[in-house]
């Protein structure tokens, strides 16, 4: 049976595809990570909001009013820097994943083309058999082997 011409680039593909499974997971991983830290800062900005409500009612004095704002802009800024990293990640796990499809996609043509090869080949191999046998049978009952 000859050899699939294409095979050095069926396997070729396969490993660029299973490249691109790695770094997808690696981009799901670090989007999952940003996002974790997104809600961590947006929790701890409604507790210390929660606080801050709680001692203005019991009377802040204009430094801690200050202070209380000042942080909890500081909060608001880095929540709004993270939203944007969390946005980031998505767009590059959505990427990423694009990349993998069309990986993916290039490997399932090549292995089409490869099962077409593999079947053209049993086709021709029990063409050149049946050959073989019909030559054999029109010899006659004296030829032997």
């Amino acid at each position: 049976m000859k050899a699939f011409p294409l095979q050095s680039l069926l396997d070729l593909s396969h490993l660029r595809m299973d490249d691109a499974a790695r770094q997808l997971g690696q981009l799901l991983a670090s989007e999952q990570e940003v996002g974790k830290t997104l809600e961590l800062l947006e929790q701890y900005r409604g507790e210390y909001e929660a606080r801050f409500r709680q001692a203005a009612q019991d009377g802040l004095g204009r430094d801690e009013w200050a202070n209380y704002q000042s942080f909890l802009g500081r909060l608001d800024e880095a929540i709004a820097q993270q939203r944007l990293l969390v946005e980031s990640s998505r767009q590059r796990t959505e990427n990423g994943q694009k990349e993998w499809l069309d990986k993916r996609n290039r490997v399932k043509a090549f292995d089409t083309l490869s099962q077409r090869h593999k079947a053209n080949q049993g086709r021709s191999e029990a063409r050149q058999e049946q050959r073989a046998q019909d030559e054999h049978a029109a010899r006659g009952p004296l030829a032997k082997d």
